[in-house]
């Protein structure tokens, strides 16, 4: 049996496009040692000075808390480049908190107009605007059913549930990430997503229209934990 595991895009210039590239995206979250509040702008020296792209988030939350989100088309940058980062000052001086862990990959669904730029530009860019720096993320699985359901079936479902995202989107009101975390989380999760927003309303609201779908009311297993912070750092590196 020959697999073919590119990712796979819609029509463009009379070929469907493919590529073996993706992004990896990982959510790191910290809180502050036998009660020190940890200052956010040594944080975002120290990650100035490493030169890699991510965001800082304040947590919502945590008042003494920290979310680092980062990125790379290669995985081995989180147990070299990330590892390397978090286990020095000042980030050292931080406890992690593994239960708000999140690492996942983007993917094509067979549509994409420039797959591309879905693949490797879109999350990183999404989440580095300095006009959007809430931002929600959470993981997600669905019940075993799902998968039993016919093609058609699975499409409607995802139908209803996208239309919700694409009218936030539209109305200029929170864009997403949406990474596949098969394999690569120690809840089995099947997804990482993130609501990315000018103010945290309207996520809150997003997640809220969510819940009606059928996707999220019949065949949701899990959600969660919700991470909700704010930027205070961003970086991203001109093309």
């Amino acid at each position: 049996m020959e697999l073919d595991l590119r990712e796979k895009g819609g029509v463009r210039a009379g070929a469907q496009q493919t590529s073996d590239r993706r992004l990896f995206m990982q959510l790191l979250a910290f809180g502050a040692a036998d009660g020190k509040a940890a200052d956010s702008a040594t944080l975002a020296a120290a990650l100035e000075a490493s030169g890699m792209e991510g965001v800082l988030y304040e947590d919502a939350n945590d008042p003494r808390g920290f979310a680092l989100v980062t990125w790379s088309d290669n995985p081995d940058f989180f147990v070299t480049a990330v590892r390397s980062l978090v286990n020095r000052a000042p980030f050292s001086d931080l406890v992690l908190k593994p239960e708000y862990t999140m690492m996942g990959r983007t993917y094509a669904i067979g549509h994409e107009p420039n797959l591309e730029e879905w693949l490797m530009d879109r999350s990183r860019k999404a989440v580095t605007d300095p006009e959007w720096p809430w931002a929600v993320w959470y993981p997600l699985r669905r019940k075993g059913e799902f998968s039993g359901l016919s093609a058609d079936d699975q499409m409607s479902i995802l139908r209803e549930h996208g239309t919700i995202g694409h009218a936030f989107g539209t109305a200029g009101f929170a864009r997403d990430v949406r990474l596949a975390s098969f394999g690569m989380d120690k809840r089995d999760n099947d997804f990482v997503i993130g609501l990315i927003g000018k103010e945290l309303f309207p996520l809150s609201a997003c997640v809220q229209a969510m819940r009606k779908t059928r996707q999220t009311s019949n065949f949701m297993q899990e959600m969660g934990p919700f991470f909700i912070g704010r930027a205070v750092w961003q970086k991203i590196k001109e093309a």
